[in-house]
């Protein structure tokens, strides 16, 4: 493997552990009300599980409540029951043509678990990224071991690694900084 190749795929492999992450926290309930709290909900109609998003289009037309339009009214009941098994603590409002969902304040108590559960997703998101790090030491040593690059180039890599993982950990403490700050937001 080249230098490039190892960086190339040790960056991509760092988008995809920064993406899971932003992916995680667009599911953490703040105050308000995020399209993001009902896009894990899988919904069973037409005989499987659907991604709400597929089923129906979800707006915020006010700060405390997310609107539920389903693209065929026939799959109202099923996507209100998915809402309820989804363990989100919302409580559906149908009127026969849309779901609201009204989103209630946070209280302190939940706050702190949130800020608390978004650091956890956030060391995780770095642990990825050092262990994607490891791994393309590994790869380079190995390349070097095997005569395909010289050891400056080997080191030359390393620092590029290194680099990447610093901008990556940047990345995932300002992502999980920003929701933080969301959240504690009255």
């Amino acid at each position: 493997m080249t230098s490039d190749e190892i960086l190339m795929d040790a960056e991509s492999r760092m988008d995809k552990a920064v993406s899971v992450l932003s992916n995680n926290l667009a599911g953490i309930r703040t105050g308000r009300a995020n399209p993001g709290l009902v896009d894990s909900i899988k919904v069973e109609a037409y005989g499987s599980f659907t991604p709400l998003k597929q089923l129906a289009s979800i707006g915020t037309p006010e700060p405390q409540q997310i609107l539920i339009r389903p693209y065929d009214a026939g799959t109202i009941k099923d996507i209100e029951k998915a809402i309820v098994a989804g363990d989100l603590n919302l409580n559906p409002q149908n009127d026969g043509r849309v779901i609201r969902l009204n989103v209630p304040p946070l209280s302190t108590e939940v706050r702190k678990k949130m800020v608390s559960r978004i650091k956890e997703l956030g060391e995780e998101a770095k642990v990825s990224i050092r262990n994607i790090r490891r791994d393309a030491n590994k790869a380079a040593d190995t390349a070097e071991k095997d005569k395909e690059m010289t050891e400056d180039d080997r080191d030359r890599c390393k620092e590029q690694v290194q680099e990447l993982t610093k901008k990556y950990e940047t990345t995932v403490n300002e992502a999980a900084k920003g929701r933080e700050e969301e959240v504690l937001q009255d």
